[in-house]
């Protein structure tokens, strides 16, 4: 990576330079956020392919907290399942974030293209996350939005490994009454004590990782209404069932796996530590029987490239947030049960806190 020349900014570093293009030849967009665009760029001293992720700073006015936060999280993250942040390069006009290049696609798709998929599998998948996650709560950091669409393969050979990507939304753990109570994440993967508005830790991140191994064993979302406020009535109640016929043919070690992760009382949940030592990841339980048909299946109804392209209502999580009486509704509403065909499309990471000043930066570190 070519060197320039470096200034301390909030305790980050940033290389200077004129033009961007005179270090990198672009290539072509990967994909555009709300406030930003990924790029493909080589580097001409080196021929190295990147993603580059280019930031106006006219977008950055007033929210620079918020790219300090994801820069500072992604300069000490050095892990062979986590995207890296190469380098850093600053312009008159804008912040580049030069980023590690993943080429092997989103998990989903990987897993419908194949012909055969088994639980372990599944476990082989979660087994890299945990991994992953379990290094980021070593050094106090929470990921907070942890879902398949942040989930890419580092290339396309049949045995490449899956990488974490976009840590727009995570945290690092300060002092002990440094307590992380903001409401974020995406609908459907969040843990309950966020929608409760609670007090929260890294235990989120082990909820996400259950709500994970969930779909990668049935192709469908343990929790789903088509109106958000019931949808996260489910969650705050954590109830979810595993349904038959989808669920007949996976091993009860896999189902009390999940049941772990996906328990209430974060203080109950499983750490990382305690998954990667359960026998569904660490020992022989996990069965060697072709799932594939109906795993691709649900997936292909329930995750459509175009449901995931689909924009989510910011705003409309706000209101029905604040629409909910949580308390009542744990008690009184009535449990409705997920359709296990179909769900919403793709949600945006929502930071509740951002959403009124419309100033979210969180649209993902890399698109693929």
């Amino acid at each position: 990576m070519a060197r320039g020349s470096e200034e301390s900014v909030n305790g980050s570093w940033k290389k200077q330079v004129d033009d961007i293009r005179k270090i990198f030849e672009i290539k072509e967009i990967l994909g555009t956020g709300a406030f930003s665009e990924v790029v493909l760029a080589q580097e001409k001293a080196t021929g190295e392919m990147y993603a580059v992720k280019c930031i106006p700073k006219k977008a950055l006015r007033g929210k620079e907290s918020g790219i300090e936060n994801e820069i500072a999280v992604l300069r000490k993250i050095k892990h062979e399942n986590i995207v890296t942040l190469e380098d850093i390069y600053e312009s008159p006009t804008h912040l580049y974030l030069i980023m590690q290049l993943v080429s092997g696609g989103e998990l989903f798709d990987r897993i419908v293209e194949r012909g055969f998929y088994t639980e372990q599998d599944a476990s082989a998948l979660i087994k890299q996350v945990l991994d992953a996650v379990n290094y980021l709560h070593s050094l106090g950091i929470v990921h907070r939005d942890l879902k398949p669409e942040n989930l890419l393969y580092f290339n396309p050979h049949e045995e490449s490994k899956i990488m974490i990507s976009d840590f727009g939304l995570s945290k690092m753990e300060g002092a002990a009454n440094d307590i992380m109570s903001t409401a974020c994440g995406t609908p459907g993967y969040v843990a309950p004590e966020v929608l409760a508005q609670k007090p929260y830790s890294k235990a989120v991140d082990c909820w996400s990782i259950g709500v994970i191994a969930y779909i990668l064993l049935c192709g469908y979302p343990p929790f789903y209404d088509e109106n958000d406020s019931k949808l996260f009535e489910q969650i705050l109640r954590a109830e979810y069932e595993f349904d038959s016929p989808y669920w007949d043919d996976i091993s009860d070690s896999a189902k009390d796996f999940i049941n772990n992760l996906m328990q209430k009382d974060p203080e109950k949940r499983f750490t990382c530590e305690e998954a990667l030592r359960h026998p569904w990841i660490a020992g022989d339980t996990a069965l060697c029987k072709n799932i594939h048909e109906s795993v691709s299946r649900q997936m292909k109804k329930n995750f459509a490239k175009a449901k995931w392209r689909q924009a989510f209502n910011a705003t409309a999580v706000i209101r029905h947030m604040r629409r909910l009486q949580l308390s009542s509704s744990m008690d009184s509403s009535q449990h409705r049960k997920q359709n296990p065909t179909s769900m919403p499309g793709k949600s945006q990471s929502v930071d509740v806190s951002s959403v009124h000043r419309n100033d979210s930066l969180e649209e993902g570190v890399i698109f693929v």
